[in-house]
């Protein structure tokens, strides 16, 4: 697994030193390198395992490591990340082996001065039974339980109480379910488990309709079901986001943030394929999968267009139904992207901003009587309901329908995600 272990460690050079995208990143260097299928599998748990752990093993590393953790060379850092998350995480791996890998890496990675340090580090977290001791500080103590900065947590607690704080840890720290939309106008809920499982992959209906969850699937984009736009990848919370949208056949919609497609897919199913339903996006590039997902699907009252969603243009026309589904922090999806749990929270103060202006020039769209969505994969009340009733407050002539909705990151369940409802009553 020598290929799999540098593959790994290359890329956590992206993510930590160059703010690479996790998924990005990996899936090119393991195409790259043409790893085999054991070797992805063993690449892919070693590197999201130590992105998602990188708080915990820091933690791990200051206890035995005689220079601070941030004082080390990012190669060295690294190299000892992977060992210790083996050690800790991966029980499959000889403890020899990954002592022994993490030292030849040093010579790999042109650190070699380093290996004794390295072996060192490691030897003495050996001899110590391998202890997870928890600082004694409760906000510290979570975050290297759980890997999330204490300035997050302490955001969860004051925003959903102590409680719901603690389920959303527990949640973000499970494997994402992986869940697909069933293309009705190609097939039916049915048709599509029975399909599954000739393939030995188990599928099963949830409450919300055409809403399947799978389990041991693998790379179900190879899948001929997939080629035959027999559905899309989409998340549970995201289909109930969309479905809050009660389009009916023959609407007109507008998705103002639309890439890469799946709620607009989702939209135009429900629509039956019929009415329009224009899919915009500031990102020119990024349009092209949607263009591509919805050929697949075979969705012909879709068409998409570039556009910056922050500024209103007349000649759009009016529309029955509009989702806004905003840029934003992205906390709800941090088991699906754990490097956006370390972002600074400082980089996120200007995004209430920019979500009130998509939402206020959206809402001009609106036809009397009809519905908006406002949405984000984020848990954070300044960027959702801070967000609504701002625009509430200053725009005369909308209303909210029902209370706003925030799901948090389960086992079984959907991401951490928040919509709210929106009519124009004059």
């Amino acid at each position: 697994m020598a290929d799999a272990r540098m593959t790994a460690l290359r890329g956590l050079s992206e993510v930590f030193g160059q703010g690479g995208y996790s998924n990005l990143v990996l899936e090119r260097l393991m195409r790259n390198n043409e790893l085999s299928g054991q070797e992805r599998a063993f690449c892919t748990a070693l590197f999201y395992g130590v992105v998602e752990r990188r708080i915990t093993l820091d933690w791990v590393l200051g206890r035995y490591s005689r220079q601070p953790v941030e004082k080390l060379s990012p190669a060295v850092r690294d190299i000892l990340r992977m060992a210790v998350y083996q050690l800790l995480y991966m029980p499959s791996v000889p403890e020899s082996a990954a002592v022994n890998e993490a030292v030849k890496e040093t010579r790999q990675m042109k650190v070699a001065s380093a290996a004794g340090y390295v072996n060192g580090v490691l030897r003495s977290f050996l001899r110590d039974g391998k202890k997870l001791a928890l600082p004694r500080d409760p906000l510290a103590a979570l975050s290297v339980q759980y890997s999330v900065p204490q300035a997050l947590i302490s955001l969860w607690q004051r925003s959903y109480g102590a409680a719901a704080a603690t389920a959303i840890l527990e949640g973000c720290a499970t494997p994402a379910p992986l869940f697909l939309r069933v293309n009705p106008l190609k097939t039916t809920a049915d048709a599509l488990i029975t399909q599954l499982a000739q393939q030995s992959i188990p599928a099963e209906k949830t409450p919300v309709e055409n809403a399947l969850r799978l389990t041991g699937a693998g790379d179900v984009t190879r899948l001929a079901a997939f080629r035959e736009g027999l559905f899309h990848v989409q998340d549970l919370s995201s289909q109930q986001c969309a479905a809050a949208l009660a389009v009916r056949p023959g609407h007109r919609v507008l998705d103002v943030c639309s890439a890469p497609g799946g709620k607009s897919f989702t939209l135009a199913e429900m629509m039956q394929n019929t009415g329009s339903l224009l899919a915009m996006d500031l990102y020119p590039n990024r349009l092209k999968l949607v263009e591509d997902g919805a050929a697949r699907l075979g969705l012909t009252c879709l068409q998409i267009r570039p556009g910056d969603a922050r500024i209103f243009d007349k000649s759009l026309g009016t529309f029955d139904r509009i989702l806004c589904d905003v840029v934003c922090s992205g906390y709800g999806v941090i088991r699906r992207k754990p490097e956006i749990r370390y972002k600074d929270p400082a980089e996120c103060d200007a995004l209430p901003q920019t979500q009130l202006a998509i939402l206020a020039a959206s809402a001009r769209y609106l036809t009397p009587g009809g519905r908006l969505v406002y949405s984000t994969c984020t848990l954070n009340p300044a960027e959702n309901e801070g967000v609504v009733q701002q625009f509430l407050r200053e725009t005369p002539g909308y209303a909210l329908c029902g209370q706003p909705v925030t799901t948090l990151p389960r086992q079984t369940a959907g991401d951490g995600f928040f919509y709210a409802v929106l009519e124009r009553t004059e």
